[in-house]
This record gives C-alpha cells, structure tokens and sequence, in this order.
C-alpha cells in the first residue's frame, strides 16, 4: 500500500492500523540516538553535582532518565501520527515491522 493510499484509508477509517509498542520504542531509540545522547547528559549531571551544583545535577540526572523513558512509553502514537506526514517515514516503518496494517476494510 502506498502512502497516499494509506493516509487517506486511515483517514477515511477503512483501515486497521496495528503499531508494535516494543518495536516502536527500540526503533525510535535507534532513530534519535537515544543512548548516545543520554550519556553526556548524565555524565553532565554527575559532574554538576560534583562541583557543587548539586540539585542541578541532580535535576538533569533525573531529565536524563525520564526523558528517554517518555520517548520509549509515546513512541506508537509518535509513528503513527508521523507516518501519516512523511512517506519516508513510513515506508522505512513498515520495512522495519513496525507499523503493520492489519485489516484493510476490502482494499
């Protein structure tokens, strides 16, 4: 299914759109570097608490581990909504497994 095809039947409601949650939070930590952003930004805290900026440390630490948490927890509404806005998004999501269409309403 092309992507004009598919954001119009999502649109319309002929479509059945199924998102993997696991999937989708893996392949968003993949896309945005998750790991690799998160670390300086602890390595940050941790070093702003041990100069003496300790609540400010403290408070990116906690930034640094509940961001990425939230990213992972909306990452199927996020490729969803986007995959209707970008046919390379979408195209790459399907080749990844994670967006499947289950019921095509006789399309």
């Amino acid at each position: 299914m092309t992507h004009d095809e598919f954001a119009e039947a999502y649109r319309a409601g002929s479509i059945r759109v199924e998102i993997d949650r696991a999937a989708a939070a893996r392949y968003m930590s993949g896309r945005l570097l998750l790991p690799l952003v998160m670390l300086p930004v602890l390595g940050i805290g941790v070093a702003l608490a041990l100069t003496g900026w300790v609540w400010t440390g403290l408070a990116i630490i906690a930034a640094g581990t509940v961001a990425p948490m939230i990213i992972k927890r909306t990452a199927a509404h996020f490729v969803i909504t986007h995959a209707l806005e970008d046919r390379g998004f979408y195209d790459d999501a399907v080749a990844n497994g994670v967006l499947q269409i289950v019921d095509s309403g006789g399309m």
